[in-house]
């Protein structure tokens, strides 16, 4: 590559999540010498502040492109995007969410985008959607499937479900987790420095939640959760980082439990305070009913965290039950309570499941996410587009055994 490639990546909205934060860290890693860096996305959002600190980063504010189905809106988003394309003639459009993933995907075909990638941070289909509309987005994924140049999945469990689906032939995609800047959680600090702050005593073991107040994060049932330990301990303090549409129905069940003073709701906090936020907890919990791979899973792990997760799509692949965490069926608050007050009751067992989850956090290092990306672009860019990149790897496997492999 003598010039420098034009690269668009494509997101539908920067709030606050981990599809979010990986594109960024992803486009702040990327080569400046080999690339010409453009994001396109929704003019709102908690880190639009981040990716305007961005440096050589061209930003495209797209006012259509929303999360939600909106016909009209989604019609001049596509052709916005397509108007875009058309006149700045990317070589790569990456795109990355299901919104975006199918409008953008769409635009640089119509526009003849040669190279057209999308990464599936989970998917706009799951198990809780009516049949109707399930079908629907099922449909529309194999559709632009068809268009797309390579798929990047987050774990093997969505590339199970990709493949069972008729998005992807077997073995034909890439695996690109969803991972974190491990060093910036490994830094030394002290702990528990902020519970003052937040009026929670001092000897308290302290249960945190890490997630936007979505249906996705099914943040009610950690108030469950939080309820049936505190009926049998006062050792524990809950904690909820986030904020969104839930918040309502979660003040509501606080209220109903009578659990006010055992709960605190931290609100949105600042990506560059959440390594801190996480050297105050002692647990986390993830009360997911569906996933691609959560970057809460790699943050807990780097801070020495046990987990109690839901096993849902990639969380095998992060947590190793009864190694590092806990993992229990969607909605099973009764198991996740007993899991909670299992870890608030023994500390030896915590410290020993975080130093274990510590252990095998770099296999989900942004820089393992960012070499595999830029080796993807550098194969198909120079004509040598190399299928073992793709191979499925065991579900215990290294992302490192992957990019190794295509060295």
């Amino acid at each position: 590559m003598s010039a420098k490639t034009k690269v668009f990546h494509v997101i539908t909205k920067l709030e606050l999540g981990g599809a979010q934060k990986v594109t960024l860290m992803t486009l702040e890693r990327l080569s400046r010498d080999q690339y010409q860096l453009g994001l396109i996305t929704g003019p709102d959002g908690l880190l639009i502040e981040w990716a305007n600190r961005i440096p050589f980063l061209n930003r495209y504010w797209n006012r259509w492109l929303v999360r939600e189905v909106r016909p009209v809106q989604d019609a001049l988003a596509l052709l916005s995007l397509w108007q875009l394309f058309r006149r700045e003639k990317p070589e790569i459009v990456h795109t990355h969410t299901a919104k975006a993933g199918i409008l953008g995907r769409w635009a640089a075909k119509l526009a003849g985008v040669p190279l057209i990638f999308h990464t599936a941070h989970g998917f706009g289909f799951n198990d809780f959607q009516r049949p109707a509309i399930r079908n629907f987005y099922i449909s529309m994924e194999r559709l632009t499937a068809r268009i797309t140049t390579k798929l990047f999945l987050v774990s093997q469990a969505n590339a199970d479900k990709a493949e069972r689906y008729g998005l992807t032939r077997r073995g034909e995609w890439v695996l690109s987790r969803d991972s974190i800047s491990v060093e910036e959680f490994l830094r030394p600090g002290p702990r528990r420095q902020r519970l003052q702050s937040w009026n929670i005593p001092q000897d308290k073991v302290i249960v945190g939640m890490v997630a936007c107040f979505k249906p996705q994060k099914s943040p009610e049932d950690f108030v469950e959760v939080a309820a049936r330990v505190v009926a049998k301990t006062d050792r524990a303090h809950f904690i909820m980082a986030g904020d969104g549409e839930r918040r309502p129905s979660i003040e509501e069940r606080i209220r109903s439990y009578g659990i006010g003073s055992h709960i605190t709701l931290l609100g949105w906090v600042n990506e560059n305070e959440m390594p801190e936020v996480y050297r105050n907890l002692d647990i986390v919990v993830l009360t997911s009913l569906w996933e691609g791979l959560p970057c809460v899973f790699s943050e807990a792990m780097a801070s020495e965290l046990p987990i109690v997760a839901t096993n849902v799509d990639g969380a095998r692949e992060a947590i190793i039950s009864g190694e590092n965490g806990y993992l229990h069926e969607p909605h099973d608050v009764d198991g996740m309570a007993e899991s909670v007050l299992k870890l608030t009751m023994n500390p030896d067992v915590r410290r020993s499941m975080g130093e274990r989850g510590k252990s095998r956090v770099m296999d989900f290092d942004i820089k393992t996410t960012v070499e595999v990306v830029d080796s993807v672009y550098r194969q198909y860019l120079d004509g040598r587009p190399q299928t073992i990149l793709a191979t499925p790897m065991n579900r215990q496997g290294s992302a490192n055994t992957q990019r190794k492999a295509a060295e």
